[in-house]
C-alpha cells in the first residue's frame, strides 16, 4: 500500500477540519486561556529541519522565552488548528490557511512569517524525466502529491491552471493528493504519483539524484514573497503580550542571522542543533539549506502576503467574498523589526 492511499483528506475534508477547529476554538477555554501568564511556549516541529524560533532558542534570542516541543506535523492547517484549539500555543500554515481558519471564527491573529519564496528557497512541481507532462492540460487525470490540502501547493496549483487558460471545471480533472514530504520523492519515482510537489532541501536532493524534470515552480508565478505566518490565540495575546514580543522579535532577530550569515556556518548550526536535541533525525539533507525565503525584514507581515491568498479562496468559492480583510488577520505590534528596530 502507498504511504498515502489511507491519508483522509478531502477539500470537503479539510473545510470540515477548518470548522471543527474554529468551533473547538471558540467554545474552549484551552491550556492558553488560563489566567496563569507564560513564558514557555508549546509547539509543533518539523522532521529534519530547524524552524526559526528553534534557531531563536538556539541563538539566545528569545530572552525569558523557552519552547516546549510537544511533536512533529507535516501539516500547516493542522499545525494551526492545533493553536486555534488550545494544543499548543502557536502554529505556522499558509497564509491562505491562515485566512480560512479566521474566516470560519477561530480567534487567531498572525504576528510574523516564518517561510517564503526566493530565488534560492522555492517550491517546484516535477515530473520524472520522460514524462509527456510539458503543460497544464497534460495534468488532466494526472496525481500530484503535495504535504497537505487547501494550503501552499495546491493554491498554486490551481493558480498555474487558471493562468494557463484552463477552465475550473478542467481544474477538477487534476488529483491533487496527500503525500507526506519525506516520501514525495520516493512516491513519485514508484509512479505512484505524476507529480511532486519539492520545495527547499527536499527538491535539491530530488534534483542532485537525478531524474526530475521541473514543470514550473512558485518563484516562476509569483516572485519573492513570505508565504506562512505563526499565529496564536488572541485570548494568548491578551494574557501575554511580553512573551508574544519577546518571541517574536527573537524569531525576527534569528531570521535576520540566517540571511545574513555565511552559509556554511549557518548550515553547521543547523545540524549542532538537530544533534543535539536527539529526536533520531538525519541530518544529511540540510547541506541543501540555503533560505528560509522570507520576504519582509525580521519576519514583518505585508498585507498584499494575504491578499493574494484571500483573493484567491474567493474565487475558489472558499470563503464569502469581501468578509476576510487583511489587515483582520495579522498585526505587526509584536514585532520590533516593524519599526525599523532589531
Amino acid at each position: 500500500m502507498s504511504s498515502f492511499a489511507t491519508v483522509p483528506y478531502s477539500r470537503r475534508g479539510f473545510l470540515g477540519l477548518v470548522g471543527t477547529a474554529a468551533l473547538a476554538a471558540g467554545c474552549g477555554s484551552g491550556a492558553a486561556g488560563s489566567a496563569k501568564k507564560t513564558t514557555k511556549l508549546r509547539y509543533q516541529g518539523s522532521v529534519g529541519t530547524v524552524t526559526p524560533p528553534e534557531l531563536a532558542a538556539d541563538l539566545g534570542y528569545l530572552g525569558p522565552v523557552t519552547l516546549d516541543w510537544v511533536g512533529n506535523t507535516t501539516s500547516g492547517p493542522q499545525d494551526i488548528q492545533s493553536a486555534a484549539t488550545g494544543q499548543t500555543d502557536f502554529g505556522g500554515a499558509f497564509n491562505g490557511a491562515v485566512a480560512k481558519l479566521h474566516s470560519a471564527g477561530a480567534p487567531i491573529t498572525a504576528v510574523i512569517s516564518y517561510y517564503g519564496v526566493d530565488q534560492y528557497s522555492y517550491n517546484g512541481f516535477y515530473t520524472l524525466e520522460g514524462s509527456p507532462i510539458a503543460s497544464a492540460p497534460d495534468l488532466f487525470g494526472k496525481k500530484v502529491g503535495m504535504n497537505t490540502l487547501g494550503a501552499h501547493y495546491e493554491a498554486v496549483l490551481d493558480i498555474y491552471l487558471s493562468r494557463n487558460g484552463v477552465s475550473d471545471s478542467d481544474a477538477k480533472k487534476v488529483e491533487p493528493l496527500v503525500v507526506p514530504p519525506v516520501n514525495t520523492e520516493q512516491s513519485l519515482r514508484a509512479h505512484q504519483i505524476d507529480v511532486a510537489t519539492l520545495g527547499g532541501i527536499l527538491r535539491d536532493k530530488a534534483l542532485a539524484d537525478g531524474g526530475v524534470k521541473q514543470l514550473f515552480t512558485d518563484y516562476q508565478l509569483l516572485g519573492t514573497f513570505s508565504a506562512g505566518t505563526y499565529v496564536f490565540r488572541n485570548d494568548f495575546l491578551a494574557k501575554n503580550p511580553d512573551t508574544v514580543h519577546a518571541f517574536t522579535s527573537g524569531v525576527g532577530k534569528a531570521i535576520e542571522w540566517a540571511r545574513t550569515t555565511p552559509l556554511p556556518e549557518v548550515v553547521d548550526r543547523f545540524t549542532k542543533i538537530i544533534k543535539a536535541r536527539g529526536r533520531n533525525e538525519d541530518t544529511s539533507t540540510l547541506k541543501y539549506f540555503k533560505s528560509y525565503g522570507i520576504a519582509g525584514t525580521g519576519g514583518v507581515v505585508a498585507a498584499k502576503e494575504f491578499d493574494t491568498w484571500i483573493t484567491w479562496l474567493e474565487q475558489q468559492g472558499q470563503i464569502p467574498k469581501g468578509k476576510v480583510k487583511a489587515t483582520d488577520v495579522y498585526t505587526n505590534k509584536y514585532n520590533s523589526f516593524a519599526n525599523g528596530g532589531s
